[in-house]
């Protein structure tokens, strides 16, 4: 591929001059433009986003929330079960490890998520240092919008895995007043009370939860608290503009990882280092405030803004040092659309640009917190080190959709992408500084024939770029303080230099309904170049390092059936939904480990849930999650034993749709299993501490009302 120098001067001028404005996440052109009045319901956000999703030439999800929350909903790991593509696994807590296509295949699931574009209604909340989780709180969605790989393109995502878009209640689809309480095993609860209501040209949706637990595992005790509201108004019938504001507060004690014998034999157990420290991490406040404004410039023709501003500090008491972290990004992203007529073909088109920066102020103060080792003789609360994270995205995407014969379009687009990481020690102030800048190019090619109207094949070829975490320069570097530099003595001196992750992916597949009932298939093939992987220098490591990898291959298969197996006049039905996910990540010839799986996801990963229906509303399901072995190191040496789950669900949800209640019975085998892994290098065989246990036996009970 050319380089990306060769990019044209105006395309980057144009990048760094377009103003900083919003991204468009709601109307479709192409299709008759949707006004408020007819975007009332559940039914309604959901169908829009499953036809304007089916516009696209690749694989993606659409979650409705209303299905997951007929049962317990503590985590991503609950809202995106029986995801094909999603790969979504909790350690305990709300900090769930999510991949998609081996997206941050490595990443611990307690820190910020990497390898995903993640938005919030549009938004962006991803930024230059990853994705972090407490304000992705369940109970505020409406539903989550997945665009597997290359599919999030239109939205600005140039991620290996693609893009996540969290779309919350508004007035338009939220009852007047909700109540819902939940309880159950292992210490927990979690309650909401919610309000939506359209009222003339404005609506409104505001939502109070809070949630606790004691954990399954030792040492796994969590609790949470936050707050959710966005207002719209409605100007005419060509401007609209909504609000946004979500702040949350978590804390979380940490168990830290386990060897396989521990979880066999005492699964509850906690890493007995992270207990004598009171390990705990811990987010404080965050907040996030935003606005989108849309003027619909005529019937074929859109123009969408919007700012956000984000603040997401963190107080980190992993190890025997404090770590207290200051992350603020502001985001502005715009988008044109528009659709004409060329030769009598429908054309699509869009261009959009999307800024996410750092503030100066983004950094992080380290301090003694248990004296020992170089630090064994100062007194806790002595300062370190103080250290910068600087960065900024910027991303100028165009995009086409042609309609080249009937019902068969070509989709086309380029993207140009600035990155820029900087990590400063700033004190001692003997500290190193490493800053890095770079252009890129990202361009896509697809086709999406719509062969009958439940029949839809795709494909298409694309390219993705992802710049490191600035703390990822800082923690991944083997330069260190020399003796003579206090309490720092040890710790990394120099920030190193990383490059950034290229991949280019071919994907086939199709869509559609047939008499097996409604499916998904999808294929990839990604040839990635110096992957970002994390590794654990050793087992007691709190902190993985960072490191480009040799060229690797990610490939895999994707399939989703959801089918009726039977139905009775009265109503009552038999169905049942399946998912199943082929994994296979390795290195290309890499001087040290050959060919070898990349550790950390499995290869086979299933979910299959079977549902009987009664048309007074009750229901009952039994279902079921099978996975393969994982493997613990990069040398392939030790793997993570395979495991099936099994669980079950009664529930009622009356007729009227204001009373909800259920029973969510989960591991009933009370199995033992490895629901994480994160890495290590080369553990020749050895039982390292390298796994997080999953839940054990849990029964959880909950209960809704609405006043609609």
């Amino acid at each position: 591929m050319p380089s990306p120098k060769s990019l044209p001067t105006a395309l980057l001028g144009l990048a760094l001059a377009c103003p900083a404005m919003a991204e468009t996440q709601g109307m479709e052109l192409g299709q008759v433009l949707i006004s408020a009045d007819e975007r009332g319901g559940a039914d309604a956000s959901i169908e829009e986003a499953k036809t304007r999703l089916d516009q696209v030439p690749g694989a993606t999800n659409v979650v409705d929330m209303r299905q997951p929350l007929q049962g317990r909903v503590a985590s991503n790991q609950d809202v995106l079960a029986y995801q094909p593509g999603v790969y979504a696994q909790s350690a305990g807590n709300e900090g769930v490890k999510i991949s998609v296509r081996g997206s941050g295949i490595n990443r611990a699931p307690g820190a910020h998520a990497s390898g995903l574009y993640t938005m919030l209604d549009g938004l962006p909340l991803t930024g230059p240092g990853g994705t972090p989780y407490e304000l992705l709180e369940p109970l505020w969605v409406d539903h989550v919008e997945v665009l597997r790989g290359a599919n999030g393109f239109d939205r600005g995502s140039l991620a290996l895995g693609g893009a996540i878009d969290y779309v919350s209640h508004t007035g338009y689809n939220a009852p007047k007043l909700q109540v819902r309480y939940a309880t159950g095993s292992h210490g927990y609860q979690q309650r909401q009370v919610s309000s939506g209501q359209v009222l003339g040209d404005f609506d409104y949706y505001v939502s109070l939860t809070d949630a606790n637990a004691d954990g399954y595992q030792d040492h796994t005790a969590s609790e949470s608290k936050g707050l959710i509201a966005n207002f719209g108004y409605r100007f005419n019938p060509n401007l609209e503009t909504r609000f946004y504001i979500r702040y949350r507060e978590t804390d979380n004690d940490l168990a830290g990882r386990v060897t396989k014998h521990s979880i066999e034999h005492d699964p509850r157990a906690a890493n007995p280092s992270y207990v004598s420290r009171d390990d705990s991490r811990k987010q404080p406040g965050s907040t996030f405030i935003g606005n989108k404004t849309t003027f619909y410039i005529d019937d074929d023709s859109s123009i969408q803004t919007g700012l956000v501003y984000h603040d997401y500090p963190m107080d980190l008491r992993e190890g025997p040092n404090r770590l207290k972290v200051a992350y603020t990004d502001v985001s502005g992203t715009f988008d044109y659309k528009r659709r004409d007529t060329i030769f009598g073909m429908e054309s699509r088109s869009n261009v959009g640009l999307r800024v996410t920066k750092h503030l100066p102020n983004d950094g992080a103060s380290e301090m003694v917190r248990i004296p020992t080792g170089n630090t064994a003789g100062y007194a806790p609360g002595t300062h370190m080190r103080n250290f910068t994270y600087q960065g900024s995205d910027t991303v100028l995407h165009l995009g086409n959709d042609l309609e080249i014969a009937d019902d068969l379009w070509l989709t086309t687009g380029l993207a140009a992408i600035y990155t820029r990481r900087e990590s400063d020690v700033t004190y001692p102030h003997s500290g190193g500084k490493t800053s890095m800048n770079d252009w890129d190019y990202a361009p896509r090619l697809g086709l999406r024939y719509q062969i009958t109207p439940d029949l839809q094949v795709f494909g298409n070829l694309s390219r993705s770029v992802e710049a490191p975490h600035p703390w990822s320069l800082i923690y991944s570097s083997n330069v260190r303080f020399p003796a003579g530099n206090g309490a720092a003595t040890g710790t990394q001196k120099d920030p190193v230099k990383l490059q950034n992750q290229t991949a280019t992916t071919l994907e086939l597949g199709g869509r559609g309904d047939s008499v097996v009932g409604e499916w998904s298939l999808a294929w990839y093939y990604a040839q990635v170049r110096h992957e970002l992987l994390s590794v654990l220098p050793d087992a007691n490591a709190v902190t993985p390092y960072e490191l480009n990898a040799s060229p690797t291959v990610h490939q895999g298969v994707e399939a989703s059936l959801n089918s009726q197996l039977w139905s009775a006049a009265d109503g009552r039905q038999l169905s049942l939904r399946q998912a199943y996910t082929f994994s296979d990540f390795h290195y290309r010839d890499d001087e040290r480990f050959g060919d070898n799986r990349l550790p950390g996801l499995p290869m086979h990963y299933y979910q299959g849930e079977l549902r009987y229906d009664w048309p007074q509303g009750f229901f009952a399901a039994v279902n079921t999650q099978l996975v393969s072995k994982v493997a613990v190191d990069y040398a392939d040496s030790y793997y993570a034993d395979p495991y099936a789950l099994f669980g079950a669900t009664l529930g009622y949800n009356a007729p009227k749709g204001d009373w909800q209640g259920w029973v969510d019975m989960r591991n009933l085998t009370n199995k033992h299993y490895a629901a994480t892994v994160t890495p290590g290098y080369d553990d020749k065989g050895l039982d390292a501490a390298r796994s997080t246990p999953g839940e054990g036996m849990g029964v959880y009970v909950g209960v809704s009302w609405s006043l609609l």
